[in-house]
């Protein structure tokens, strides 16, 4: 048996360093100061979840995972060179190639709601695995940890008469909950929280 805890860790630390580089850059491009989104607490809970899937014997009559986006402010993929995640493109699922070395790096449903719409959530989906071999990806969801009680809404700094809130104030457990009764679906869980 192999013991992942330790490249679990050392991984975790990594992908906490650049998770720290990436929002403070998100928050030079929004035109705030680099340590902004890090002391709204966006990377603070750092969740992270392995996933298998196993060769699959009929992929044309099976579906991997559903459309959908993630709830985090950020997520970090780690794939494979089997592939099979797609992307939501100008309403064409596109694949994601597999780069040796690179990670995926995804705005969340949370980014997109307290950047009032300047960072989009990506839809995305997991299809089947045509490979004979298993499919193994590592992803990294930043969160707010539990009990998620802090309050987001927009950044007062980015809205203005031209740009108001597009989205009423919420706490990510008041989210979750109705993102997981709604289940994975064609519709953003975003469009109940629009003002």
């Amino acid at each position: 048996m192999f013991d992942f805890r330790e490249i679990l860790l050392e991984y975790s630390k990594g992908v906490m360093k650049l998770g720290e580089l990436i929002f403070e850059l998100l928050s030079e491009a929004l035109g705030l100061d680099r340590n902004h989104l890090k002391e709204m607490d966006c990377m603070k809970g750092l969740l992270m979840l392995s996933h298998y899937y196993p060769p699959c014997p009929e992929p044309d009559r099976t579906f991997g995972t559903s459309q959908h986006s993630d709830i985090s402010f950020l997520t970090i993929l780690l794939q494979d060179h089997i592939g099979g995640l797609q992307f939501l493109q100008n309403g064409s699922w596109v694949d994601v190639p597999h780069v040796p070395g690179a990670l995926i790096v995804n705005p969340g449903d949370f980014l997109q709601l307290i950047t009032n719409d300047k960072f989009a959530s990506v839809e995305h989906r997991v299809l089947a695995n045509r490979s004979q071999e298993p499919r193994i990806s590592v992803a990294a969801f930043y969160v707010y940890p539990l009990p998620f009680a802090r309050v987001y809404g927009p950044i007062k700094e980015l809205l203005s008469e031209q740009n108001p809130p597009k989205y009423r104030e919420t706490t990510m457990t008041e989210y979750i909950k109705f993102y997981m009764a709604r289940g994975l679906g064609e519709k953003s869980a975003l469009l109940q929280f629009k003002i």
